[in-house]
């Protein structure tokens, strides 16, 4: 399990042109291996995002203990990404296609000063949320729908059904935090939605119009989209009960 501070990388997956996350967990892991690998991500993160819990798989036929993987790779990683912790598992084992679901936060700061601590790490919203409306729109996604109206992207899926099974909005002074734990995620879903909570605040959707904008299956009939680097992959799950803990 890792955790990374994405403002540094273009998002999570390898790419030719831009460093990410991924090659430089490979450089590393590669160094202290003494071979090369390649590592096999749970999710993709793009640009800015971040990630309080990752969980990628690697194969090697080394006998490096679980605790000498993590303090040899940390030792070489760079300060803004950290391997929490390691384990054996079957080979078998597919970070991605093992997994039974995810929890995303998302961070805003509501106040009309910026807070010069969380720049990279909370959206900066100038005014208080209406949260209350927020809150009443947020039980509309709790279940199981067609999100295409929630994806920027929805061409490399084979289905745009998705299973919500929580979504909280947390408020503790300046800070409010909107929790999503779903089965998975469309491309841009949780911030589609996050920018829709907020032009709901405004004024601009009614909340009851959530079922509508839901049916329709049109990106354009939902709201803006939220700034990445507000977004967390926050935890990964591999057993379904611990989905509803």
């Amino acid at each position: 399990m890792t955790a990374y501070r994405g403002t540094n990388y273009h998002g999570y997956q390898i790419q030719s042109n831009a460093i990410t996350v991924q090659a430089v967990l490979e450089k590393c892991i590669s160094k202290v291996l003494n071979h090369p690998v390649t590592i096999t991500g749970c999710s993709r993160t793009d640009t800015g995002v971040h990630a309080n819990q990752f969980c990628f798989n690697v194969h090697t036929e080394s006998k490096i203990s679980t605790r000498g993987f993590v303090r040899g790779v940390n030792g070489e990683l760079p300060d803004d990404i950290s391997i929490l912790s390691c384990e054996n598992v079957p080979a078998e084992f597919h970070a991605r296609f093992d997994c039974k679901g995810k929890e995303y936060i998302y961070k805003i700061h509501c106040n009309e000063s910026k807070n010069p601590f969380a720049t990279d790490l909370m959206f900066h919203y100038r005014r208080k949320l209406n949260l209350d409306t927020m809150k009443k729109a947020s039980s509309y996604f709790v279940g199981t729908h067609d999100f295409s109206s929630f994806c920027a992207d929805c061409t490399n899926v084979s289905t745009t059904i998705r299973t919500i099974y929580s979504l909280d909005i947390e408020n503790y002074g300046d800070t409010v935090i909107i929790l999503v734990k779903g089965d998975g995620f469309l491309y841009n879903m949780i911030r589609i939605i996050v920018g829709t909570l907020l032009d709901i605040s405004e004024g601009r959707i009614s909340p009851d119009d959530i079922p509508e904008i839901l049916s329709a299956h049109d990106r354009l009939r939902a709201g803006r989209t939220a700034m990445a680097h507000g977004l967390y992959l926050n935890r990964v799950f591999y057993n379904e009960k611990d989905l509803f803990l």
